[in-house]
């Protein structure tokens, strides 16, 4: 038996359990073909549905053959191939010009004190969110143990670049078993990324700062290129995998999976079996995403986790999960996302098996996705089963699926021989690079980590680039000073707008808005905790950021959580608090932030 490389290193196997590659010309390529080389029970397909004899991959590294198009198709290039490398490389730094911001990006604030803390309990131990029941262990235990050895900063880089590397792997070999040409991935990378940032329904992103999703999804992206070959051992494998980083990503795509197999093969002759051995060996991976999951709701009862549900649904993350609290933009730009993908699938379903058997991937996700959107009317009847079954994120993997059957559509438009069709596919790939470019060019001026900008803080955002900046410097100044004069079990009462203290300090926070933990009991707290520091009523922006100042209440506080230090945006509460201020002394400047000292009880003591 000879073994001959595919993409990625995973072998060919034909019905005869020889190692092969095949070169296929265009009617094999069309409608229900059975060419498709296959892993493990493939070998059950019949040696006559391969009808061409296989060519060794050694012997024609780069043959061309013709294309149902009427052009050639290139046969994929090997893992150990100059091409393969350079082309996963561009891919990086295509990501790295994207989302090369300054760390921590959007969550990696969230994700990596987190991670920090399970790798270290003791650091950031009284802190309410870093101290909960931890669901990405799979991720922790992979990606958290450089904190030992590195600073936050540090570790988010690196782990931005195996995250990144993840995505272009699995974008690439998707790339090659679709379109057989070496670099045509970065066109559809750079129309998968505008596709996502500007035409997702629930705030889904895929290429940016490193958190258990962003592996999950390398992870898919693989699962698809053996999908779409029907290798279908490797698919449940790898999903297994991604379910094991983030549970509901990888889930969905595995029930999307099985969408997929129920259409694609259960009618076809030589069919691959649902339940193989592989499949059950995925589950299995899974139960490392899933078991933690799980576990989050042990020791809660009912009425607990039923207002937990409501929190998280209908409160802290409603933007995601809520479509009553959608934009009416947000919708209308999905929805032609969606026609487009349905119009380009009508185009090329009898020319292209590959595209029809993601076409159908998608599909599924789509349909998952209408399911949540039903569920949006459970609230009005149901509210407490509604809540409970919305924080299950019903739109992530479509808002991320979607756009790429878009991509993918739109790159086979450029091999297309029709002029017309082609020229369309070379608009789309156009106005992608410009809102792409876009993206890059506002980041890039407003010289700002994502996770401090004003916009996504949602004060006074529009800020100029200038403002911005000169904030965030007061901000790391602030923090600077909380980390070299405080205790490292100190706890601050920090603002309302901003969800980097943790990040740039290493000391424990009363609450936060972003730091939801995720356990029942844990996030009831959180809730208690955040109605008690910040105003119930919430009249303006101004007003929404405030941290109580009465003194009773933070009289309490003080006795309450152990906190001395109140940390305020001075733009909010202005210079005349009738506190001690510790920072910024005489010497000091910061024209933003401020650090007062909490009043001592009336005895003095504590």
């Amino acid at each position: 038996m000879s073994e001959v490389p595919t993409p990625l290193g995973f072998p060919a196997v034909s019905s005869d359990g020889q190692l092969t590659q095949l070169a296929l010309s265009g009617d094999q390529v069309s409608a229900d073909t059975e060419s498709r080389i296959q892993l493990g029970a493939d070998a059950s397909v019949p040696h006559a549905s391969v009808p061409h004899a296989s060519v060794p991959h050694a012997s024609v590294p780069h043959a061309s053959v013709p294309h149902a198009s009427g052009g050639n198709r290139v046969e994929p290039v090997s893992t150990l191939g100059w091409r393969w490398g350079l082309e996963v490389f561009l891919l990086l730094g295509l990501f790295f010009i994207y989302a090369g911001n300054s760390a921590p990006m959007v969550n990696e604030a969230h994700y990596l004190v987190m991670a920090k803390n399970y790798w270290d309990p003791g650091w950031c131990s009284h802190d309410i969110f870093v101290a909960s029941a931890k669901v990405h262990t799979t991720f922790y235990f992979l990606f958290g143990w450089p904190t030992k050895y590195l600073s936050l900063t540090q570790t988010a880089w690196l782990g931005r670049l195996v995250g990144w590397l993840l995505l272009a792997v699995g974008l690439q070999r998707l790339s090659s078993v679709l379109f057989y040409q070496s670099f045509l991935s970065l066109a559809l990378a750079v129309l998968w990324i505008a596709g996502v940032e500007y035409g997702n329904l629930a705030g889904e992103w895929v290429v940016g700062g490193i958190e258990a999703k962003v592996p999950a999804y390398g992870l898919i992206l693989l699962a698809l290129s053996c999908l779409v070959e029907r290798r279908w051992n490797w698919v449940w494998v790898l999903l297994g995998a991604a379910a094991a980083f983030h549970v509901l990503s990888g889930g969905w795509a595995v029930i999307a999976a099985m969408g997929c197999w129920w259409m694609t093969e259960r009618n076809r002759v030589g069919r691959i079996k649902l339940f193989t051995p592989a499949l059950f060996l995925g589950g299995a991976i899974s139960l490392l995403g899933l078991v933690p999951a799980l576990s989050m709701s042990l020791g809660a009862d009912s009425e607990q986790a039923a207002t937990a549900a409501r929190i998280y649904s209908y409160f802290r993350i409603k933007h995601h999960l809520l479509p009553a609290d959608f934009f009416l933009g947000w919708y209308l730009r999905f929805a032609a996302l969606a026609l487009m993908m349905v119009g380009g699938v009508a185009l090329y379903r009898k020319q292209d098996e590959g595209i029809r058997i993601l076409a159908w991937f998608v599909s599924a996700t789509l349909g998952i996705s209408v399911v949540g959107l039903l569920l949006g009317f459970l609230p009005a009847y149901a509210p407490d089963l509604a809540a409970k079954l919305l924080r299950y994120y019903w739109f992530r993997l479509a808002d991320a699926m979607v756009p790429l059957m878009v991509a993918v559509l739109v790159t086979r438009m450029l091999l297309d021989h029709r002029d017309r069709i082609r020229a369309i596919g070379w608009l789309g790939l156009l106005l992608a690079g410009s809102l792409c470019g876009n993206s890059v060019w506002y980041t890039a001026r407003r010289a700002v980590p994502p996770s401090v900008s004003n916009d996504l803080l949602g004060f006074e955002a529009g800020a100029s680039a200038a403002v911005q900046q000169q904030v965030y410097r007061d901000w790391l100044n602030v923090c600077r000073w909380a980390r070299t004069s405080s205790d490292e079990q100190e706890v601050f009462l920090t603002p309302r707008n901003q969800q980097t203290f943790k990040w740039f300090t290493g000391r424990a926070e009363v609450v936060n808005w972003k730091d939801v933990p995720q356990n029942p009991s844990a996030l009831l707290e959180w809730y208690e905790r955040f109605k008690e520091v910040y105003p119930s009523q919430i009249g303006n922006r101004r007003t929404a950021n405030r941290v109580s100042i009465r003194y009773p209440s933070l009289l309490a506080l003080r006795k309450k959580y152990g906190v001395r230090y109140l940390i305020v945006d001075r733009r909010v509460t202005g210079d005349n608090l009738p506190l001690l201020r510790i920072y910024p002394a005489a010497a000091e400047v910061n024209q933003t932030y401020a650090v007062y000292e909490l009043p001592y009880p009336p005895n003095g003591v504590d």
